[in-house]
């Protein structure tokens, strides 16, 4: 893995680190609210595994029976549990905004910002069907990743930032061809809470070669559920979409760059409320 992506496919970077300050500043909101918010993220940290190593098996097992669609319901029912378990034993509520603006029968190129591994889950229930843009090493973690084949994402390889973009470009047009969304984190890497990174424009070139539409999506998820922490703490994670966007008569880059205003002035109102 290089220690930088070059700008045109900065899809990911070279390590998923997160700033010694926040990890203090999870540990002291986490024991200010008390040991239940402990024991209840353990609880959950360890049904929601236990859960996804036999949903995966059994999704292995029926996948050669399944279409593709029914599979894509099939593995998403551990999102649904994975959400319902956050709710009721973590006391994590789920607030969307701009539901209506997204796009019913058309596929498109979401960008979202990158937080947790929440947005990684929801978002398959949000737009479906759909593909995310990811390391092809998460396909090798047992059971997790095994599963996570099965909906047809769309592999790259980080250390090898031409080959990805050739990747995405290709297999994402094929994707959306399919009629199955993309989903594109820009940032490469989940941001402490408030934080957006430096945007890549690997989204806004996919969709403007395929002439589709770019979605963009904002949310706080990372303060309910950290990056790299078992804490599940109370609140609620706020996600807004926003309005589509079309390619037509702009370049990729200064679609990328709308969207990536878009974003970091949603995130800093969604941090300020």
């Amino acid at each position: 893995m290089t220690d930088r992506d070059p700008p045109e496919l900065d899809l990911a970077s070279a390590a998923d680190r997160e700033p010694t300050t926040h990890r203090r500043s999870v540990r002291g909101k986490a024991r200010a609210l008390g040991l239940g918010v402990w024991v209840r993220s353990i609880l959950f940290f360890i049904v929601y595994n236990l859960m996804g190593i036999l949903h995966s098996l059994v999704s292995l097992l029926l996948a050669p029976f399944q279409r593709f669609d029914q599979r894509y319901r099939f593995v998403n029912h551990w999102t649904r549990a994975t959400m319902w378990l956050l709710r009721w034993l973590n006391g994590v509520e789920i607030q969307v905004s701009g539901l209506e603006r997204i796009p019913r029968g058309e596929p498109v190129v979401i960008l979202a910002n990158h937080q947790s591994q929440w947005e990684t889950f929801y978002l398959q229930l949000l737009v479906a069907p759909q593909a995310t843009v990811l390391k092809r090493e998460l396909l090798w973690v047992p059971f997790f990743g095994w599963g996570l084949a099965l909906l047809r994402p769309i592999a790259i390889d980080r250390g090898q930032p031409g080959q990805a973009l050739k990747t995405l470009l290709r297999v994402g047009q094929e994707r959306l061809d399919q009629g199955i969304s993309v989903v594109i984190y820009p940032e490469g890497t989940r941001q402490p809470p408030g934080r957006v990174g430096r945007f890549n424009a690997g989204g806004a070139m996919l969709a403007c070669r395929t002439q589709r539409r770019l979605l963009p999506i904002a949310h706080n998820a990372g303060d309910c559920w950290p990056a790299r922490s078992l804490w599940r703490l109370p609140g609620t994670i706020r996600l807004v979409v926003g309005e589509p966007i079309s390619c037509a008569g702009s370049s990729p880059k200064a679609v990328s760059e709308q969207v990536e205003t878009w974003i970091r002035e949603t995130v800093a109102q969604l941090r300020s409320n």
